[in-house]
């Protein structure tokens, strides 16, 4: 290899190393594009296509304030709902564990009596059958009591459980009352001593406005017009 040969390789090598560092260095196309603030997109705070803007027109609808005091009103009004249901099924349960012990009387009463039967006829197998068959549903009704119980507490639960709802209804009354304490602020923060209706009436469109409908020199003169009148 030349000497001229080895200049040139030494000089290629270094302006590649040059190049890939500048590229390395440079941030590629896509990154530019993106300027983010605190892991957020500045275009996420555009209009998005589709997006209605500015905010819909302040009625009944779309008034904040209103759909917080239906939320609550309504909430409110589920949650006695709920909790009427839930005592009614407690009420069920204590009724069927009171029937049941109705019952479980009505059982000791015949266990006793075909006791005493199958041990004065041991040879009479119906008596032992009754006897048996009556101890069995006695220890079924046992069973059912505690299932009954154990369903009353789960209703319990469920109804401390429903206390979340009351909870929730105060923060909300909480976000109301701090919404309507700055509307207050800001409205009296812009108030102004001249009523709205004796002020002076502003142009629709003025020279400059990015529109077809500039107000004429007509307009202009008319309105220094009643300017003067005032």
């Amino acid at each position: 290899m030349t000497q001229e040969e080895l200049d040139a390789l030494v000089s290629g090598s270094v302006e590649e190393q040059i190049q890939g560092g500048a590229q390395e260095s440079a941030p590629q196309a896509n990154e530019s594009e993106e300027v983010m603030l605190d892991n957020v997109k500045i275009d996420d705070y555009q209009p998005k296509p589709g997006v209605v803007w500015p905010p819909p027109p302040p009625n009944k609808e779309h008034k904040v304030v209103h759909q917080l005091d239906d939320v609550t009103r309504d909430s409110e009004e589920k949650a006695t709902e709920i909790m009427d249901k839930l005592e009614s099924i407690s009420n069920f349960f204590a009724d069927s564990e009171s029937l049941l012990n109705d019952l479980n009387q009505v059982f000791d009463k015949n266990i006793d009596i075909f006791s005493k039967l199958n041990d004065k006829f041991p040879n009479v197998e119906s008596f032992s059958e009754a006897l048996d068959l009556n101890q069995n549903i006695k220890n079924k009704t046992k069973e059912m009591s505690e299932n009954l119980q154990s369903g009353q507490d789960e209703v319990m639960i469920a109804m401390d459980t429903m206390q979340y709802q009351d909870i929730h209804r105060q923060k909300i009354e909480r976000v109301i009352n701090v919404m309507r304490a700055l509307n207050r602020y800001m409205s009296s923060l812009f108030a102004g001593k001249i009523d709205d209706s004796k002020r002076v009436s502003s142009a629709t469109h003025i020279e400059g406005d990015n529109t077809v409908d500039v107000v004429s020199n007509d307009d202009i003169e008319a309105l220094i017009a009643s300017l003067g009148q005032k």
